[in-house]
């Protein structure tokens, strides 16, 4: 089948997220949680320390962005929810090897399970396709974090606005801007590996 025939296709045919490649339904989809909230969790202890904050610069955001686009915003909603229950129950898989929910830097757990459920429906509706389109889901999913992560930074250390922004906003912009990058590259890159893949492309790969 060429390309054209192939994106001509109804989008009943279409696999909505690269997680609907793989073969299976339940079984896989509970495999794909699973993994995603390990996956973050792995990412979380690659974690640094700044000085004037208590929010410590990690891996995570780069894997709630990959996770939501990749796994479509059931599955990724569902693998951050599971992240940040069983971290809440004690499983050390928070940055720093840590656990629980007393941190000020909590609400970000809160806001991967948001920010990976809209990046999944972003991506459900084509947006990991391109660069183009990828990057304002990336950024979209940021933002929100920043939301649940800045309001509760800002009850728990009794902050004022500006001093939010300066411990819980300012210092992490620069990597998230990064982190943003390269997920909205994977994606679009990760789809065209595997067109080459399977016989008729089922999505648009256009820049």
């Amino acid at each position: 089948m060429s390309d054209a025939a192939a994106l001509r296709r109804p989008p009943a045919d279409r696999p909505l997220v690269l997680a609907d490649l793989l073969p299976g339904t339940l079984v896989r989809d509970a495999l794909l949680v699973v993994a995603a909230a390990g996956f973050v969790g792995l990412l979380a202890q690659f974690s640094v320390h700044v000085p004037g904050t208590p929010v410590p610069v990690t891996g995570q955001t780069l894997g709630v962005l990959l996770a939501g686009t990749a796994l479509g915003w059931r599955r990724a909603g569902a693998a951050l929810a599971l992240y940040a229950v069983a971290g809440v129950a004690g499983v050390p898989w928070f940055a720093g090897q840590t656990s629980g929910y007393a941190g000020a830097s909590f609400g970000y757990v809160v806001g991967f399970v948001a920010a990976a459920a809209l990046c999944g429906y972003l991506a459900q509706r084509g947006a990991d396709r391109s660069v183009v389109r990828s990057l304002p889901a990336m950024i979209a999913g940021e933002v929100v974090i920043y939301a649940f992560g800045l309001t509760w930074l800002a009850v728990a250390a009794h902050l004022s606005a500006s001093a939010t922004i300066a411990e819980g906003l300012t210092p992490f912009l620069v990597g998230d801007a990064i982190k943003a990058a390269i997920a909205a590259g994977l994606l679009p890159a990760a789809w065209r590996l595997a067109g080459r893949k399977q016989a008729g492309d089922p999505r648009d790969t256009t820049p």
